[in-house]
């Protein structure tokens, strides 16, 4: 009886580490899928686009106009949440916001017109921007430096995860239901979201953290991230690499499937390779935070991107075919996962006061980027490199304007950076 004590102790701990293990485990896939809204809500009807085309009559650029003013959406709709969650707390709004994605979702499987999507799409995206916004300010609320990369990191696996399905699960979609019928699964995705939030996400931000709500506090916020001069290298940073991306997101349906002659489930499972490269690398981000410098890795990340998008304007130019474009590719979609995580989290180190209004600012510059450069993609005449050369001249502008942005505005002093890895514990 004496030795009971001690082993009810180690069960006692063995099982509050379980515990909190799980609710780790817990938070990363509810708050990956809420930071996944971007990727689920564009990348599930990708394959869909040349039969959107068909469907609506209409011309490229207007089908790609859908993605844009999704793109907006989620630009806008981060503005307005990020600031209320610094208000309100993170609950309300997100639950709100997810919510409102389920119901914009369903009505975009009815629109009858191509204008009338792309106004569901402005209303699905702006909706889905509380779920994006939302769980970065949540990770700051509860970790800084080197914790902060690493469950950033962690965020990339899950987030990763949907550009990897999403295609794939759209291609297969398609042979059994129209484009209508992958809106009825994003709502129904929306539907899930909301009661894990419901009942598996707790408030992060206490009351005693919250600023009052106003729109001039608002802006007043605004104009003082605008004037840290590294937040906003950070910001471009993303930004520009983000639309790289995003010009091969909204291009490459096209490009694949008219050009190089890929059916839609061979383009979707091309899009999930590139997809897990991006995984691969958010991976080993993670693995390497705090033995290499976090902006070490953003750097790397923004020259394999600069890098990726010129071979691939080199590539195009050359006429050299599917698979080189294919390769190349796969090392700018890859490079986001070094990228993303590193200038979010070295964006929001010194911010973590109003995460929300920062991670605010981090999501409208990428969205809106992205969002301007997805109508430039389009095929422009009948000739190959009339309908492959715009993707490709777009992302290699990005890429390098992404580089460009980070060497002309600057990372962070030495000791800052070593400041900014610091490791604290979740509050």
């Amino acid at each position: 009886m004496p030795q009971a004590a001690p082993t009810d102790a180690v069960a006692d701990a063995s099982d509050g580490g379980y515990a909190l293990r799980a609710a780790r485990l817990r938070s990363v896939l509810i708050l990956g899928a809420l930071s996944a809204f971007g990727p689920l809500s564009i990348d599930l009807y990708l394959p869909a686009l040349p039969s959107l085309q068909s469907h609506f009559h209409a011309a490229a650029d207007s089908v790609q106009l859908t993605l844009t003013a999704c793109l907006v959406g989620l630009a806008v709709g981060q503005a307005l949440a990020g600031p209320l969650s610094d208000s309100l707390g993170r609950r309300k709004p997100l639950l709100i916001g997810v919510a409102a994605y389920a119901l914009a979702s369903l009505l975009c499987a009815f629109a009858p017109s191509v204008s009338a999507l792309t106004t569901g799409r402005l209303v699905q995206g702006f909706a889905g921007a509380a779920g994006i916004v939302i769980a970065r300010a949540v990770v700051r609320d509860l970790y800084s430096g080197t914790a902060m990369v690493r469950f950033f990191s962690m965020l990339m696996l899950v987030n990763g995860v949907a550009p990897v399905l999403a295609p794939i699960l759209g291609g297969q979609l398609l042979k059994v239901t129209a484009w209508q019928g992958l809106f009825g699964v994003l709502a129904a995705i929306g539907a899930l979201l909301l009661l894990a939030v419901f009942f598996g996400l707790p408030e992060s931000l206490p009351v005693s953290a919250r600023r009052a709500a106003s729109l001039s506090d608002t802006r007043r916020t605004f104009q003082r991230l605008a004037a840290d001069r590294h937040f906003v290298g950070y910001a471009f940073a993303a930004g520009l690499s983000f639309a790289a991306m995003f010009a091969y997101i909204s291009g490459s349906p096209f490009v694949v499937e008219q050009v190089y002659r890929l059916s839609p489930q061979q383009f979707s499972f091309m899009f999930g390779a590139n997809a897990l490269g991006l995984i691969l690398l958010g991976q080993l981000n993670g693995r390497l935070a705090g033995r290499v410098r976090t902006i070490v890795l953003l750097r790397a990340g923004l020259v394999q991107c600069a890098a990726g998008g010129v071979a691939l304007l080199l590539v195009t130019l050359l006429e050299l075919g599917f698979w080189p474009t294919a390769v190349c590719l796969w090392f700018v979609v890859a490079s986001i996962g070094l990228v993303t995580p590193n200038a979010t989290a070295l964006a929001l180190a010194d911010h973590g006061g109003n995460a929300g209004t920062a991670s605010a600012f981090l999501g409208v510059t990428q969205f809106l980027i992205g969002g301007v450069v997805a109508p430039l993609t389009g095929p422009h005449g009948t000739s190959v490199l009339a309908k492959t050369l715009p993707m490709a001249l777009v992302v290699a502008v990005m890429g390098v304007a992404a580089l460009g942005a980070h060497a002309i505005l600057g990372g962070k002093r030495e000791a800052d950076v070593r400041a900014a890895d610091t490791v604290h514990q979740p509050a």
